[in-house]
């Protein structure tokens, strides 16, 4: 394995452990009620909690990196 290909992978790994540890307040922030046992989502509602889902991620990126700073 080349160094390029360690290095990404070594990126990949810690941008997949930082979603992992901002996953619970991702999904607090984004603060979508969970599924009715049985009924499943329609696209256009898929799509709209994946875009609230998006933003609440963002957040929490921002909330993290302005608490780690300061």
């Amino acid at each position: 394995m080349s160094t390029d290909q360690a290095s990404q992978s070594a990126d990949v790994q810690r941008r997949y452990k930082e979603f992992l540890d901002l996953l619970p307040l991702t999904l607090a922030l984004a603060g979508l009620p969970e599924s009715e046992r049985g009924r499943y989502y329609t696209e256009e509602q898929i799509e709209t909690r994946l875009s609230s889902v998006r933003h609440a991620w963002r957040a929490a990126r921002q909330v993290a990196r302005e608490c780690i700073q300061k």
